[in-house]
């Protein structure tokens, strides 16, 4: 008979992965509750809770009273068994925020990017501001995603077309992996507005979803099987580009460092925040910006009406160029107009796309409550990676 060496410790390794991503998917469980699940009888189950427990990563938190007998202890991942920060980069500010292994928030700092001289200190700063005061090593982080606006290549993992970011270029992604001592991820950050939603919001345990994001820029996040698709040059997404009927096509986007590029055009022109504040001004509204604007519009009634139908026509010119070609089934708004807009305005794109395209998808406002919904999707993300290296550990 062929022997096979190393087999009793591959199955140990498989049984603790198991139990060890059962009790994060949960939470606190019994013995018996783990073995229910997991397959393992009572003794291994045992076993392998004790050699977690020897590694330090899982702890006793309490009892669960039973029928006769012992009260049944319960099991977690202890919360420190690993640490991670998501940040969101913008223009004006830096948030960061630090959570546990459970994915609960123990800190969040902002800092201000024009205090430094480049990206790599700003960053830098941030995270170590926010490790500060969650009383966390930076070198105890498992994991670090970083949210920015525009194109991030898939190749190098630079920003790519980020005009309100010129600082960061070329080569920053491999620096900030210098810098920190430890892999960084940059993504976008509407993609990473998805993540959050898919996790807690309107798309809850959706496979198949699209958000638009419609605020300063117009963006979108495409979800397939669970899985978000960035495209071959990580450009999937980015509709404010769109060819639009009677609207000048955008110029110019590849400028000289330092000079920003004409977005005149496409569909970004009609439905930015600038536009939008702008059509509810031509409509009568005193307003300051696009989220005022689209607020006084459904709470003005009859009189609001025909601005929130010319957004919806606007908008519904994306979804349905996107609906035509996915399907999705789903489509989430998000963003400053998206989310001030509620049913009033998702109706009626829901209308205006049925009437320019065979699809008809459902479409509704974001209901992720978090107040950053980037931050919060860049901590999400940081957490799939911490804990796929503490499995795998």
């Amino acid at each position: 008979m062929e022997r096979r060496p190393g087999v009793p410790r591959l199955l140990r390794e498989i049984n603790d992965r198991a139990a060890l991503e059962l009790l994060l998917a949960t939470g606190p469980m019994t013995r018996g509750q783990i073995g229910d699940l997991t397959g393992l009888s009572k003794v291994t189950a045992s076993q392998t809770l004790a050699r977690l427990e020897e590694r330090g990563l899982v702890e006793v938190v309490g009892a669960q009273a039973g029928g006769r007998g012992p009260n049944a202890a319960l099991y977690s991942v202890i919360p420190s068994s690993a640490y991670v920060a998501g940040l969101e980069v913008g223009p004006e500010l830096i948030s960061t925020a630090v959570a546990d292994i459970h994915g609960r928030t123990i800190s969040e700092v902002t800092v201000d990017p024009q205090a430094h001289p480049d990206p790599v200190s700003a960053v830098h700063d941030a995270i170590a501001k926010a490790c500060r005061s969650a009383k966390v090593g930076l070198a105890r982080l498992r994991g670090i995603v970083i949210g920015t606006p525009g194109v991030v290549d898939p190749r190098s993992g630079d920003v790519r077309f980020s005009f309100d970011l010129p600082g960061w270029h070329e080569g920053i992604h491999e620096a900030l992996a210098a810098d920190l001592r430890r892999e960084v991820t940059i993504e976008n950050d509407v993609n990473l507005a998805a993540i959050a939603e898919r996790a807690d919001g309107a798309a809850h345990g959706v496979d198949d979803f699209v958000l638009l994001w419609a605020s300063r820029g117009l963006g979108l996040a495409v979800m397939l099987g669970g899985r978000l698709h960035r495209g071959r040059s990580g450009s999937a997404g980015e509709i404010g580009y769109l060819p639009v009927p009677g609207v000048p096509l955008p110029e110019d986007i590849r400028t000289p460092p330092g000079r920003l590029p004409s977005l005149a055009g496409g569909l970004q022109s009609l439905v930015s925040a600038e536009a939008v504040a702008e059509l509810a001004r031509s409509h009568g509204f005193a307003v300051g910006g696009a989220g005022e604007g689209v607020e006084v519009a459904v709470a003005a009634g009859a009189r609001g009406e025909p601005l929130l139908d010319e957004i919806a026509q606007r908008l519904a010119l994306g979804v349905a160029a996107v609906c035509v070609i996915l399907d999705p089934g789903l489509v989430v708004l998000a963003g400053e107009v998206g989310h001030a807009g509620g049913s009033a305005l998702t109706s009626r794109v829901e209308e205006a796309v049925a009437c320019i395209c065979p699809v008809r998808p459902q479409v509704v406002t974001t209901t992720v409550t978090d107040r950053n919904p980037v931050l919060r999707g860049a901590v999400l993300a940081a957490l799939d990676q911490a804990r796929e290296e503490l499995l795998s550990a």
